[in-house]
């Protein structure tokens, strides 16, 4: 018998909602956002960033008084990441999925609605994190970017008065110059031995593609399986864990003779099993 994981989230969650929230970034330019004439969005205004071409990972935070706000802090394996796609902000790294709307106006950022996956994680810090960042980030937040492509730097001044440091790192979409198409793959617990055409005694990844109806229910797969002859950018794959996830297929302009025309992006892992080694 398989002994399942909690899902990040069920395939019922799966629904056009959520699937539209994989669209491409829309181009949310820190300098179109600022009314003309608007002194107080200077720092803004002065930065050709788009908020949207970047994801935002939090390296610093403190409060009003400056004391760092530790549950906040970047540390081995804790980080949090914000993304912003056409009017949702997502924020990523901690134990859930959490999303609110937000809108630009002048040099503030409006947050509200926040929502989250009501995943249940043993690390007590990922759960304080969620909290914590909603919490910080509910309302009205002054922004400015600082620095250039590739590495801006996002600095946002919330409502309480923390100040949060943030840098920015190209999306998938930045760097393949283009939107991407979404698939889903289900990933087999194990790698198999294949016949790689650049590298001796390869393991590749197995998978099959999985499709849903439009209300987020799981198709009977029509593909069988094959070798996945590339990794996927962001899946570290674990054995003996069977996995679906949601990735983005780029074409990459002017590949090297010796590489794959397109990149594997990964975009949510949807869902986890653990499956047990088969008896011997």
């Amino acid at each position: 018998m398989n002994i399942t994981r909690p899902l990040v989230l069920s395939a019922a969650a799966l629904s056009l909602a959520l699937l539209a929230a994989c669209a491409a970034p829309s181009h949310n330019n820190a300098n179109a956002a600022a009314p003309a004439g608007d002194s107080a969005s200077t720092g803004a205004a002065q930065s050709s960033i788009d908020l949207g071409a970047y994801r935002w990972n939090l390296d610093t935070a403190s409060d009003a008084t400056g004391k760092p706000i530790g549950v906040l802090q970047r540390e081995g394996k804790y980080g949090l990441q914000l993304s912003f796609l056409k009017d949702r902000l997502g924020v990523s790294g901690g134990c859930n999925h959490v999303g609110a709307t937000y809108a630009l106006k002048g040099d503030k950022i409006e947050v509200k609605n926040f929502q989250t996956t009501l995943m249940a994680c043993q690390d007590q810090r990922l759960m304080q994190m969620d909290s914590e960042i909603s919490k910080q980030l509910e309302g009205s937040t002054q922004f400015a970017i600082e620095g250039q492509a590739p590495q801006p730097r996002l600095l946002l001044t919330t409502a309480s008065g923390s100040k949060l440091v943030l840098s920015g790192q190209p999306t998938p979409e930045t760097r393949y110059g283009g939107a991407g198409t979404t698939m889903f793959l289900e990933v087999d617990a194990q790698r198999r031995s294949c016949p790689h055409p650049l590298m001796r005694d390869y393991q590749c990844l197995w998978v099959r593609e999985r499709k849903y109806d439009a209300n987020g229910v799981a198709l009977a797969p029509a593909e069988d399986w094959h070798f996945l002859y590339q990794d996927i950018e962001g899946y570290t794959h674990e054995a003996g864990v069977r996995n679906v996830v949601r990735i983005k297929k780029f074409d990459i302009k002017n590949p090297p003779a010796d590489a794959s025309s397109v990149a594997y992006v990964l975009d949510m892992v949807v869902e986890s099993e653990l499956v047990p080694p088969p008896k011997s």
